[in-house]
């Protein structure tokens, strides 16, 4: 029988050329769970305002991976001892960190997966492969959870400056068009270095670390919290909480079978089983555009209107401020919804609604982007730094926002 070449590689809009470093991460990026991630969008319903930000979890997968091969040249060049084995684990790591994410990425959290983040379902998975490859992902496992001795492994795939972050920028940059967010990956990752097992960035990568976290910072308000997507998200959370609702009351809802088993169950980490956890693997961003194209039929009005405003692009329309909305104003806009469409309270407050947003491109006290000067003295980035923004940027900023319905007279 002829054997099958596993040494891929694969052409990116943003890296070019990546390659496949081994014939087990060919293995895992051909295994159905891994496959899913290329019906999972990388950026929720973002294509509702960028029309471009169609790219999935699976080319932000490829490209952390892609990343990851880079820093490890990088480190062992400046002479960071890493054997083959710990090599491998932080690519399968960092290939397999967003693998329980569901569909749409987090709409499903907050709505029909009880409190069950998408960090704990992707460990789930990479147990479930563990135990179909014999083991071979018990280091990165480890890795993953923060349990192995060599700490800078871990900062590599969950820090303040990990390939996680270094690809999404950039990725989410390119394909929305907003060219705040284009850092300089490949500047960043030359300027890493390890001591006493802590990552940190030698002296002359300061400015690119100040263009990183300003990137962060402007690509969150422009980008992640835009607030037309923040209208979208918000509207799918609750489509999706209206759907478990009528459907724990006893109606029949068209649905998937596994959006249906989703619908039927209260599913919370405790019950998170592996019979569950296959059929969240059947789960993607496709099970919940068809239903919603079958809801806006629905015979209730909440379901229906929520699903026609997303399917038809028809949003609520959103204010967003500094201080809390006044309990009046919400009051208002729910009597007025209640008086035109003859539904109950309850009813109205799924079209209006509060929240809060909260932007932090860097926290001081976690896993911090320690910059190391010549002399050996290693200093966090805020007190390096003559950029008085940074300081600012360390701060959690939160504004309020309010949506309700248009009224079209």
């Amino acid at each position: 029988m002829k054997k099958r070449n596993k040494l891929k590689i694969l052409n990116d809009p943003i890296y070019g050329f990546i390659t496949i470093p081994n014939e087990l991460i060919f293995d895992l990026i051909e295994h159905k769970y891994f496959q899913r991630l290329r019906r999972i969008s990388q950026m929720g319903l973002s294509y509702l305002v960028y029309p471009g930000a169609h790219h999935t979890r699976f080319h932000h997968a490829l490209g952390c991976m892609h990343l990851m091969q880079k820093t490890v040249r990088v480190l062992r060049f400046k002479g960071v001892s890493l054997s083959e084995e710990e090599e491998e684990a932080l690519y399968i790591a960092i290939l397999l960190h967003d693998i329980g994410h569901g569909p749409f990425s987090h709409a499903m959290e907050h709505s029909i997966v009880n409190e069950v983040s998408h960090e704990s379902i992707s460990l789930k998975f990479m147990e479930k492969i563990n135990e179909e490859f014999n083991g071979s992902l018990t280091l990165a496992i480890q890795i993953f959870k923060g349990e192995y001795h060599r700490n800078f492994l871990y900062q590599l795939i969950s820090g303040q400056l990990d390939m996680d972050r270094l690809d999404y920028l950039k990725r989410d940059s390119f394909y929305t068009g907003v060219s705040e967010g284009n850092i300089n990956s490949e500047r960043l990752i030359t300027m890493l270095t390890v001591v006493d097992d802590e990552l940190v960035i030698e002296e002359k990568g300061i400015y690119s670390v100040e263009k990183f976290l300003l990137a962060r910072r402007l690509m969150y308000w422009q980008v992640y919290l835009h607030k037309t997507s923040l209208v979208a998200e918000s509207l799918l959370i609750r489509v999706l909480k209206r759907a478990k609702e009528l459907v724990d009351n006893g109606t029949k809802l068209k649905a998937s079978d596994a959006l249906t088993f989703f619908l039927e169950h209260k599913i919370t980490s405790d019950n998170f089983t592996s019979e569950v956890l296959e059929t969240f693997s059947r789960l993607d961003d496709y099970d919940i555009v068809s239903a919603m194209k079958d809801w806006v039929n629905a015979d209730d009005f909440v379901l229906s209107k929520l699903s026609s405003m997303l399917i038809d692009r028809d949003l609520l329309k959103i204010k967003i401020k500094k201080k809390p909305f006044a309990e009046k104003k919400k009051e208002n806009h729910i009597n007025k919804f209640i008086e035109r469409y003859k539904i109950s309270n309850e009813a109205a407050r799924y079209f209006i609604f509060e929240g809060t947003i909260s932007n932090q491109a860097y926290h001081e006290n976690k896993q911090n982007i320690n910059i190391l000067y010549k002399s050996n003295k290693i200093v966090d980035i805020v007190k390096a730094t003559d950029e008085y923004n940074l300081r600012a940027l360390s701060k959690p900023v939160t504004k309020y926002f309010m949506c309700y319905p248009k009224y079209k007279h």
